[in-house]
């Protein structure tokens, strides 16, 4: 079982008619239903208003087969929203208005699982923050931790701040995915291969750097791999970098290869596993940027058929 830990959300997309339709979001909640959807049983600890758009979650959650954790906040004052809007270009820009909060009953969080996962909002936006990363610190020890920083800066502000947090999180993370636009955000005038080695001294495993149209890039200490972007018609990015994390994990699921116990076999992965691992994760990502919102694929649909194009 994978846990993620973070926040859900209405994504209000705004249409080229300038009307704005409502889809489900949030990054943890988006890499939960992608791996939920890819067969991997998979939890939620989240939090949610008791209103319209918290159905709308609810529901959404369910129809993929996300368990909502018990001890999730079911009634916020209202459903946290991002107001998206699609470029010409496919590409997303978000205005946000959140709610996160503590977390009353952390000691009831369900325990078992071989791996959890966690990023953007949620582990920077107090007071629920530090209740993140006392949790990651915690299942750390019998649990491989995956992270996402998924910055927004027009809500965090300040980069020196988000950097401190970002990095406490790698220093207790396994697994740390990252944008190349977040790293020039965190560390502007550094390549993505000298940020990767750097979290690596802090702890981390694996850094992996998602590259756009590029492909990506994976870090360990034996080296650096990149691998290509499949080719698609981009319908939007949105939810693409969540459906890239949750297929990345599924990747290392199918191999055992997440668990605490497995670290040392996660630590001696070599090139054509990387390379194998992140190809499943591009081809998931590329899958969602092909649909609008964050609508990532079924494993039948990866395993019949093409990438949309």
């Amino acid at each position: 079982m994978i846990t993620v830990v973070g926040e859900s959300l209405v994504d209000l997309i705004e249409e080229p008619t300038g009307e704005a339709t409502a889809h489900p979001g949030g990054s943890p909640a988006n890499v939960a239903v992608a791996l939920a959807r890819l067969g991997e049983p998979t939890t939620l600890l989240t939090q949610l208003g008791d209103d319209a758009y918290g159905r709308l979650l609810r529901a959404h959650l369910a129809g993929s087969g996300v368990r909502l954790d018990p001890a999730s906040v079911p009634d916020l004052p209202r459903t946290s929203v991002a107001r998206t809007e699609v470029g010409a270009d496919g590409q997303a820009r978000y205005d946000f208005a959140i709610e996160w909060r503590s977390f009353p009953d952390l000691a009831g969080v369900a325990g078992g699982s071989a791996c959890l996962h966690t990023g953007s909002l949620a582990t920077v936006l107090e007071p629920g923050a530090d209740d993140v990363l006392a949790l990651v610190r915690e299942r750390r020890a019998g649990a491989t931790i995956s992270f996402d920083p998924n910055c927004r800066p027009s809500l965090t502000g300040d980069a020196a701040r988000a950097r401190w947090r970002v990095e406490e999180l790698v220093a207790v993370s396994d697994l740390v995915k990252v944008s190349r636009e977040d790293l020039d955000w965190l560390h502007p005038g550094q390549s993505p291969d000298r940020v990767a080695r750097r979290w690596l001294e802090l702890g981390a495993i694996l850094v992996v750097v998602t590259l756009g149209a590029d492909g990506a890039l994976v870090v360990t200490r034996q080296g650096a791999r990149r691998v290509a972007a499949p080719r698609v018609a981009v319908v939007d990015t949105v939810g693409a970098g969540d459906a890239f994390t949750a297929g990345l994990l599924a990747a290392l699921s199918e191999r055992d290869l997440l668990g605490a116990a497995r670290r040392s076999a996660l630590r001696a992965a070599g090139p054509e596993l990387l390379d194998a691992v992140l190809g499943e994760a591009a081809a998931v990502a590329a899958w969602t940027c092909g649909r609008r919102g964050a609508d990532p694929p079924t494993r039948a649909e990866l395993a019949g058929l093409t990438a949309p194009a």
